[in-house]
């Protein structure tokens, strides 16, 4: 296919120049950088799910008991809770990883 065919001559390309340069091959592009953007989209997705969960059960129970904003303010608040604490399980899910990365390198 073209594409395979263009991802190769560029990879020989780049390994070319490379060589002309006296280095050696360059890093294949890695989304390293673009960890952190992925990171900060998991926590609003963690945040925003939470809340429309508590707003549709409340809004369910609302409208099955007839009781206007109750249960939809009860619920939504639960929501935003569930969503900061899913928030805050993930960043130290991720600090602890991080951790790990760094004792290992500094052992490496």
């Amino acid at each position: 296919m073209a594409d395979d065919h263009d991802a190769d001559r560029l990879k020989a390309l780049e390994q070319r120049i490379a060589k002309a340069k006296g280095g050696d091959a360059p890093k294949p592009h890695t989304e390293e950088h673009y960890s952190q953007a992925q990171l900060a989209w998991r926590m609003v997705i963690e945040l925003v799910a939470g809340l429309l969960i508590g707003f549709g059960i409340g809004l369910g129970l609302d409208t099955l008991f007839g009781t206007q904003p109750i249960f939809l303010m009860l619920f939504t608040l639960l929501g935003f809770a569930a969503g900061v604490l899913t928030m805050v399980r993930s960043a130290r899910e991720i600090q602890e990883k991080r951790l790990a990365d760094e004792a290992a390198k500094k052992k490496g």
